[in-house]
């Protein structure tokens, strides 16, 4: 890559981050135009050709991104508020373009939300978030740490990785009502399969939180575990956390082969330091662990 399309690729990216930081900000293309230093008269064209979609289009489902999280892990919060932060002056404008979308009312959504139409929703945006935030890792990025054995409550995951995002719904209603909150209690994931098993049902994860503190099983649905300490390979990624699988490959493929060292008998498991929505989605934050002998 030259370094002229490098600049490009790098005037671009300041407006996907100006897009995630200002969401609630006015996101005209005079404005945008301004963020990358590009004629206003061409810009839309360039960001359409770049991304595969729209500036306008781009920018609607980041803020129905925003909006579907903030319904489905954050009850507290009233539909009203998040109809007008996803850029919609009525609540039934909203839920018409919600429904659209996603089969679903908001309202409906946040009591059951059916996941896979999620997912194809947001096909455009991640499509168009990958094109250049495409990272490639270094051994520079890898870290040699000793962790301590952290004593963890644990929701199990286990089937149809599309429903996922049901598992952690309960997962923070059960830290709101009786778990470590966030703020002073660490978020791991353990994967212990594949990302993409041959069957979905095999497909399992972890979900734990870290406390020393005795557990509330919560009607069987929490159980207490440990992550066992000891030598871990770390790599942080910044940015796309939802899907840590290339930063997970890089570390088999590439760095684990050339390190001369091996893989101890637990999964790999990443902590969860900074989680979209609280911060804007290119400022999330996972530590990707590799336990070694």
């Amino acid at each position: 890559m030259t370094a002229a399309v490098q600049n490009y690729h790098r005037r671009m990216q300041r407006v996907l981050d100006h897009i995630d930081r200002h969401l609630d900000d006015d996101l005209d293309l005079d404005v945008l135009s301004a963020v990358a230093a590009f004629s206003k008269f061409h810009f839309h064209r360039q960001f359409t050709a770049t991304f595969g979609v729209s500036t306008h289009r781009y920018i609607q489902l980041a803020r129905m991104k925003r909006a579907s999280y903030r319904l489905a892990y954050r009850d507290d919060e009233r539909v009203t508020d998040i109809a007008m932060d996803a850029g919609y002056e009525a609540p039934d404008a909203f839920a018409r373009a919600f429904r659209q979308r996603f089969g679903q009312s908001p309202l409906s959504f946040r009591q059951s939300p059916d996941w896979e139409p999620w997912l194809a929703a947001f096909g455009p945006l991640d499509d168009a978030r990958c094109k250049l935030m495409q990272k490639i890792y270094s051994a520079d990025d890898v870290t040699i740490r000793d962790v301590p054995t952290i004593k963890v409550a644990i929701m199990e995951h286990r089937g149809d990785p599309a429903t996922l995002g049901t598992t952690i719904q309960r997962f923070i209603a059960w830290r709101k009502a009786a778990g470590p909150h966030p703020r002073i209690s660490p978020t791991f994931n353990v994967w212990r399969s594949e990302r993409c098993p041959a069957l979905i049902a095999d497909y399992s994860v972890d979900l734990c939180a870290g406390t020393d503190k005795p557990i509330d099983a919560h009607g069987g649905q929490i159980k207490a575990g440990e992550i066992p300490g000891g030598r871990c390979a770390v790599l942080r990624v910044v940015g796309n956390t939802d899907n840590l699988e290339p930063a997970a490959l890089y570390l088999y493929h590439d760095w684990l082969p050339a390190s001369g060292k091996e893989a101890r008998d637990f999964p790999i498991y990443c902590q969860r330091l900074s989680l979209f929505p609280e911060v804007p989605e290119h400022e999330a934050v996972a530590e990707l662990f590799l336990p070694l002998k």
